[in-house]
C-alpha cells in the first residue's frame, strides 16, 4: 500500500523551489528587464568580464579616382566587472510548514524571489548611476520640457525607443503634464514591464531605485535608449547583466531544534556596457 503520508521533504523540495523562484523574479524586476542577459560565462572558468568599448571611426570621406583611402584606427576602451553572489535565506519551523496559516513554503518562494530580484534592481540602477551624460534640471520639477531637453543630449539624427526611470514621487506631477500619455490609452500589448505611460517619447517606468542625489529633492532619473540598429548585429547595449550561474536553493536540516534553513543564491554582475546610450536627468518631484 503507498505510503499517503505527507512528509517535510515532500513539501520542502530545494530544486522545485529553485525553479519557482526563478520564474518569480522578472516579476518582480523593474530595472533589470531592460537590460541584455549574457549567459556567456556560464560553465567558464574565471569571475571576471572584460567589457568592450569601440569608438566610432568617423564618417566616410570622398576619395579621388586613384588616390588612397585614409585609414582609420579603431580604438577601444574597457572596464572590468566580477561577478559576485546575490544571497538570502530564512527559517521555517516544522510547525509552521504543517500547520501554520496560509502557505508558508510558498510565502517562502515569494520572499526569496522578491530578495534576490530586489539586489539585482539595485546593481542594475547603481550601473546606470555611472553614466557621463547628465543633464541638470533641478532649476525646476519634472516636465515635458525638461526631459525633451536631456534627450537632446542623444544627439540622435533617427529616433529611437526609450524609458526613462522616475522614482514614484516625480509620478504625480508627470500625470499632470499635459503632454503625458497614459498607458491605459496605448493600443493593447505596446506597454512594457512597469510602465505607467509615455512622455517625449519615452516610456515611463516608476521605480524607488532611483536615488535621490541631493537635499533639494532631486532625482538621478536615468533615460536609456532600448531600440537596437536593425542593420548592426553587434551592437553593444546600455545595460547587460552577465550571469554565471541561475538560482540555486539549498535547503540544511537542523534537527535538534526542527527548522529548516533555505538559502537562495544567483551569481553575476550587472554592466554599464555603453555610456553613449544613458542620460541622467537631475529633476525635482
Amino acid at each position: 500500500m503507498a505510503d499517503m503520508t505527507t512528509k517535510l521533504a515532500d513539501l520542502i523540495d530545494p530544486e522545485v523551489m529553485g525553479d519557482m523562484v526563478s520564474a518569480r523574479i522578472p516579476k518582480k524586476l523593474r530595472v533589470a528587464p531592460f537590460a541584455k542577459v549574457d549567459d556567456t560565462l556560464v560553465g567558464v572558468p574565471g569571475d571576471t568580464i572584460t567589457v568592450p568599448a569601440y569608438g566610432y571611426i568617423g564618417d566616410a570621406a570622398d576619395v579621388a579616382e586613384g588616390a588612397e583611402v585614409a585609414i582609420e584606427k579603431m580604438t577601444t576602451s574597457t572596464r572590468k566587472a566580477t561577478v559576485k553572489k546575490a544571497m538570502k535565506g530564512i527559517s521555517l519551523t516544522d510547525e509552521a510548514v504543517l500547520s501554520g496559516y496560509g502557505n508558508p513554503v510558498g510565502e517562502a518562494n515569494t520572499q526569496l524571489a522578491l530578495s534576490i530580484a530586489a539586489k539585482i534592481d539595485n546593481d542594475c540602477m547603481d550601473a546606470l548611476q555611472g553614466a557621463s551624460l547628465t543633464y541638470d534640471g533641478s532649476s525646476g520639477t519634472i516636465s515635458y520640457a525638461g526631459i525633451v531637453d536631456a534627450l537632446d543630449l542623444f544627439e540622435e539624427e533617427q529616433g529611437s525607443d526609450k524609458v526613462i526611470f522616475v522614482h514614484p514621487k516625480q509620478v504625480t506631477q508627470l500625470r499632470k503634464d499635459p503632454d503625458f500619455l497614459s498607458a491605459d490609452k496605448y493600443q493593447a500589448g505596446v506597454v512594457v514591464s512597469g510602465e505607467i505611460g509615455m512622455v517625449a517619447g519615452c516610456r515611463v517606468v516608476p521605480s524607488k531605485k532611483v536615488p535621490l542625489v541631493d537635499e533639494d529633492a532631486n532625482y538621478s532619473c536615468p533615460i536609456v535608449r532600448l531600440e537596437s540598429d536593425p542593420e548592426t548585429e553587434d551592437e553593444i547595449p546600455a545595460l547587460t547583466i552577465y550571469r554565471k550561474r541561475e538560482v540555486n536553493v539549498e535547503a540544511e536540516r537542523k534537527p535538534k531544534i526542527r527548522t529548516t534553513e533555505i538559502t537562495a543564491d544567483e551569481f553575476y554582475v550587472a554592466v554599464l556596457s555603453n555610456e553613449a546610450k544613458v542620460v541622467l536627468a537631475k529633476f525635482k518631484v
